[in-house]
């Protein structure tokens, strides 16, 4: 049976996010024929319109209202309800975001569905849509089926492969007002300390850093590997309550969940809390003085050795290997 599926389109200074695209990988795997949509909160839509068709989708709502910039939970809570009243789908996608994760069990709540979040895999089982999703701090999965009318779930980044992009496609924009009433917030100003660069939770390669790396310096060598390899610094909690570094960075239990192609993990002992946020990483090399340290139980390749003389050395011979294949 066929499906219209709506994948909420998540952008980040004018640009689509990567999960994005990959929900509406995961919309054509369960649409068996039916309308893959998209819906988009930007003032100025082109860009977003062209892109999210070349990814598959046929029609993109573009939602409009000047209290939706910046983000606030009540607009958006309440233009996303209105939107999905109008479309009436049969299953909405969101990114397993920051945003995502506050607004899809409001609106979940708002209209009484049900919500299955931090989702892997998903895939199409006699016609019910099958949802694979981690529990006991990623150490099994789950599949879950949806009981009710209407299917929310949110996706998680680098999970679910994004389709190859066609330049030749094109999508139907429609123009949708939202109408938004007594909001109780409104945001004034917006600090940003998180560093520019590479998204954490969507980055293929993310080095990190853990109490080992012994001050805030410490963490330049890893910043320099990261932008060699192209991707983003992380940090376990320790480092972050030892101010090291910024809570924006964490990984883990109480903090982000990173699925990246390597994860390099720098002194960093490997306590549960930080595993639960890293372990579904497809390759984990570890880098510790302690040879009985946890974190070599779970990697793919350990390093037993002082960082600050292994990093170098690997940034090293990684920009040599970069720079012959140039």
């Amino acid at each position: 049976m066929s499906k219209k599926i709506l994948v909420f389109a998540e952008t980040r200074e004018g640009n689509v996010r990567k999960v994005s695209y990959e929900c509406l990988s995961a919309a054509h795997r369960i649409a068996e024929g039916g309308e893959i949509v998209a819906a988009v909160f930007d003032s100025n839509p082109s860009q977003q319109v062209t892109s999210l068709a070349q990814y598959g989708a046929s029609q993109v709502y573009v939602v409009s209202n000047n209290q939706l910039d910046p983000y606030t939970a009540e607009a958006y809570t309440q233009a996303f309800t209105q939107l999905l009243s109008a479309v009436q789908p049969d299953v909405i996608l969101i990114g397993h975001t920051a945003l995502g994760k506050d607004l899809a069990p409001r609106v979940a709540a708002r209209l009484g569905l049900g919500l299955v979040s931090d989702v892997t895999d998903i895939s199409v089982d006699d016609g019910e849509v099958v949802f694979t999703r981690p529990i006991y701090a990623g150490k099994a999965f789950q599949k879950k089926k949806s009981v009710e009318n209407t299917i929310l779930a949110t996706i998680r980044p680098n999970n679910i492969p994004m389709q190859e992009a066609d330049v030749h496609r094109m999508a139907n924009q429609v123009d949708f007002a939202a109408d938004i009433r007594d909001l109780k917030t409104t945001i004034k100003e917006i600090v940003r300390k998180a560093a520019n660069g590479v998204d954490l939770a969507e980055a293929k390669v993310v080095v990190s850093g853990g109490r080992g790396v012994k001050s805030a310096e410490g963490f330049d060598p890893l910043r320099e590997l990261a932008e060699v390899l192209g991707g983003a610094v992380g940090a376990s909690r320790g480092a972050c309550d030892a101010e090291y570094c910024d809570y924006s960075l964490q990984i883990g239990q109480t903090g982000k969940v990173v699925t990246p192609d390597l994860y390099i993990a720098c002194g960093i002992s490997g306590a549960i809390q930080h595993v639960a946020g890293m372990s579904n990483a497809k390759v984990i090399v570890a880098i510790n003085k302690d040879p009985e340290a946890p974190i070599f139980k779970i990697a793919d390749y350990g390093i037993v050795g002082d960082l600050f003389e292994v990093i170098p050395l690997l940034t090293e011979e990684f920009k040599n290997m970069l720079n012959t294949k140039d």
